[in-house]
């Protein structure tokens, strides 16, 4: 038998391994951080018998609620993702799986790895209308790629649209798959309206040193990059700060930041209710977005999700509630679950990565539909 976790996004540390009934594992913490969640590692053994995998440290994982009604997510090929009979006691995650072929793997969600990331970017730069720019580079010396789609001209909206600030929420770059996608299929007109009065400035992978190295919140110093807004550096959240500064360059007049939610089963957005300057006309463009998404797609709803900050007390660390006050523009922050739907559940995938493509489609409808109202 052998588990092992050495590839890209790979976290997981074998205690025991002897027996098929009873294997042991912790996950690792994200790199000088106490968060951890994420896991992804793979299981090789010729014996199909059922097997019983334990991760033993769930119970002081970042987010305990998230194992609560959560089944983990398995694939052969590392292509079709399904999940698989999954128990939270309190403490221990337990996986039970007989496996049909030699080779098994194992996620908290489906992977975005890092080589599909630069396929998404560079097959992207193909299109006449999308220009690929490195902002700069990470602390681990990786690419801080930009996507600019549209031809920039005077009058134009600025909608830009960031991902994965939180690596291990590898649904958001499925999201932003989904969106790049549409967005630059010349046969659909909601996208040829959109780029006749838009210029999308676009970061489908905000975090690519967490992505590999398998973090689940924090880049490789450890820093969780959404509480940086406010004051980022070089030094410590370089991803933060090359974003920034080329939205001080060009504006913005919308912004989506994508991300996934450990806890809640649903799909929804968090506004910025609290910024010191949320007025009127800023809740109104709120509410008509919502209410497209809701006319759209029966994957969104508008009932659960976080606490509305009281007026002036938004944290301006957070990355939406920093560019809605800072641009005076409609910021969303998009939160997909990690679990499933409850509102359309399946429960072969739950919330899986073609759900998350899909609503990242849908999403560009909606923006269609507010794009005039921007200013």
């Amino acid at each position: 038998m052998q588990i092992t976790a050495n590839f890209d996004s790979g976290n997981i540390r074998v205690i025991k391994a002897e027996s098929a009934d009873d294997i042991q594992l912790e996950i690792k913490h994200d790199n000088q951080s106490e968060f951890y969640q994420w896991f992804h590692f793979k299981l090789h053994n010729n014996d199909r018998c059922q097997h019983t995998l334990k991760i033993t440290n769930a119970g002081q994982s970042a987010y305990v609620q998230g194992w609560d009604d959560y089944q983990a997510m398995a694939s052969y090929d590392r292509h079709t993702w399904f999940r698989v009979p999954t128990e939270f006691d309190g403490q221990n995650l337990t996986i039970t799986v007989t496996p049909e072929c030699d080779a098994m793997y194992f996620a908290y969600f489906v992977p975005y790895s890092y080589e599909r990331h630069q396929d998404l970017i560079h097959q992207a730069q193909m299109h006449p209308e999308c220009q690929l720019d490195v902002l700069g580079q990470t602390l681990d010396g990786r690419d801080m790629s930009l996507l600019r789609v549209g031809e920039p001209a005077e009058g134009k909206m600025h909608v830009w649209v960031t991902a994965r600030q939180h690596p291990g929420e590898t649904m958001a770059e499925w999201f932003m798959e989904g969106f790049i996608d549409r967005l630059l299929d010349e046969d659909d007109g909601v996208a040829r309206s959109l780029l006749n009065k838009a210029v999308f400035y676009l970061v489908p992978n905000m975090n690519p040193d967490g992505s590999v190295r398998g973090h689940l919140r924090t880049n490789a110093a450890g820093v969780n990059l959404n509480r940086e807004w406010l004051e980022p550096s070089m030094e410590s959240s370089p991803e933060v700060y090359l974003v920034t500064e080329k939205m001080h360059q060009v504006g913005v007049d919308m912004h989506l930041d994508i991300h996934g939610d450990e806890a809640l089963p649903v799909n929804f957005v968090a506004g910025c209710e609290g910024i010191p300057s949320y007025d009127a006309r800023h809740k109104a463009l709120e509410d008509k977005f919502k209410q497209i998404l809701l006319a759209i797609t029966p994957e969104f709803q508008d009932t659960r999700g976080y606490d509305k900050d009281e007026p002036g007390q938004a944290n301006l660390t957070v990355g939406s509630n920093w560019v809605g006050e800072t641009f005076k523009c409609l910021a969303y922050t998009v939160e997909m679950p990690f679990k499933d739907n409850d509102l359309l559940p399946d429960p072969v995938v739950g919330w899986n990565d073609n759900r998350s493509a899909l609503l990242g489609r849908d999403f560009l409808t909606a923006i269609y539909h507010v794009i005039d109202d921007l200013r």
